[in-house]
């Protein structure tokens, strides 16, 4: 897949696109609603009787977003050159899946266009930017330390919104990458008390056991943000000199309601002239009285500060440190190859059943002038590839009689295997987590 050169900025007044969840929709008076105009859809055997468009592509919004909203419309007006991309894409290589462009912005173009169709609530929750193939591919692996203030302060709505945005924030987490979550308020309490002052991979097992002790968190006292301060940042030197981690980027961080002092002695201690961890900041609440401390702290350490008043404004909020982690890799124009492991397509089936698939992708960069000295992001385009496509590319006379070839991933988890089956979700999980149990143990 060919990412396109350009953004316009131009988009016609009249313009309108393939909303997947509108299209072939009408009104009461009979009329296609907006953005769901007639799209011809037609069942097809590779695409296990699907009906879909082999023509053309449709785009999906998440629910929480505006799907007429400008930056939507003109990424979405830009991206309609994909289309030409895929179809030649499937015309030259039959076996290919799904393709598909994941906007940093949120929506979601997908070749062949296909319905999409909301659950019980009328909601559409899937949003491309936390899939593993966005964020590995969107940004370098890295390590972080998230801060939560639980002082008294914080009770109510703001520590609601403070375990939400903890739990975003894990949303963005691969299996790359490594943390801890360490709340504070006169003293340290480490969400996972058996984790002190190390880093674990956000891997999916380890994402929830945490997510299962956020709901311990209560609070009260006084937010005393230099211990928490002093305490990432030897988290993350000494786990850094231990070898261990992404050894790659590092970043805190911060979640609360205000911070009485900009901590800039710490900061000239721990992360001054270099700046190699960087400092995100989350205010929560309405209020703006401390706004100014966390965004200096935030733009003296190569960070970023949002502030979040609702639970409606989490996502998008979290979702930005993304586009500045992935400023680097966009400037630097490296355009890696990402490859996931090993999953069960629950849409396709063959005559053995469920399909184990893997997804290949890669980041999508501006390329004018006036935008890639910013670093700007525009996606991450991807294609499912069947395991047995895989398969298919290994030389058997060279395994000999009772040779078998299998893969596993950079972090341990198994690609090909030939005892691998897409039994059920949670014995596939279960084999990887064995395997990567193992791979330790062979470590060590």
């Amino acid at each position: 897949i060919y990412p396109c050169k350009s953004c316009v900025d131009y988009i016609p007044s009249m313009y309108e696109y393939f909303n997947a969840v509108l299209i072939n929709e009408r009104d009461e008076e009979g009329n296609y609603l907006e953005l769901g105009k007639e799209f011809i859809l037609v069942p097809n055997d590779h695409f296990n009787n699907l009906p879909v468009n082999i023509s053309l592509s449709d785009v999906q919004v998440p629910t929480n977003m505006y799907n007429k909203d400008p930056a939507i419309v003109n990424g979405v007006y830009w991206s309609e050159s994909l289309n030409k991309v895929f179809v030649d894409n499937f015309d030259r290589d039959p076996s290919l899946i799904w393709q598909y462009f994941g906007s940093a912005k949120g929506f979601f173009r997908q070749y062949p266009g296909i319905k999409w169709e909301p659950d019980e609530n009328g909601v559409i929750a899937f949003d491309c930017r936390n899939r593993k193939w966005y964020i590995q591919a969107a940004t370098s692996p890295k390590d972080v330390v998230i801060l939560v203030d639980v002082s008294g302060s914080m009770k109510g709505l703001r520590l609601t919104i403070a375990k939400q945005t903890v739990s975003s924030i894990l949303d963005t987490l691969g299996d790359d990458d490594f943390f801890n979550i360490i709340a504070y308020n006169e003293e340290l309490h480490y969400v996972e008390p058996c984790l002190n002052g190390t880093l674990v991979q956000a891997d999916r097992a380890n994402k929830e056991h945490f997510r299962e002790h956020l709901d311990k968190l209560f609070a009260k006292g006084i937010g005393m943000l230099d211990i928490a301060l002093n305490e990432a940042f030897n988290t993350l030197n000494e786990f850094n000199h231990t070898g261990q981690g992404s050894i790659c980027s590092q970043a805190i961080m911060l979640i609360t309601d205000g911070a009485v002092d900009t901590y800039d002695t710490i900061f000239a201690k721990y992360n001054w002239p270099d700046r190699k961890v960087r400092i995100f900041t989350y205010l929560i609440g309405r209020e703006a009285a401390f706004a100014d401390n966390l965004k200096w702290m935030a733009c003296a350490n190569k960070g970023f500060f949002t502030q979040i008043s609702t639970l409606a404004d989490v996502q998008e909020n979290v979702m930005e440190y993304l586009h500045v982690l992935s400023r680097p890799k966009v400037i630097d124009q490296e355009h890696d190859v990402v490859w996931t492991e090993a999953y069960i397509d629950s849409t396709l089936a063959d005559d053995q059943g469920l399909v184990l698939m893997t997804t290949v992708a890669m980041p999508v960069f501006s390329k004018q002038n006036e935008t890639r000295s910013k670093g700007i992001l525009l996606g991450v385009v991807g294609t499912d590839v069947p395991v047995k496509e895989l398969l298919k590319t290994i030389p058997k006379y060279k395994l000999g009689i009772h040779g078998y070839a299998f893969a596993i991933t950079n972090n341990g988890y198994i690609l090909t295997h030939p005892e691998l089956r897409p039994l059920a979700l949670q014995v596939m999980s279960d084999f990887n987590s064995i395997l990567a149990e193992n791979k330790y143990l062979w470590d060590g």
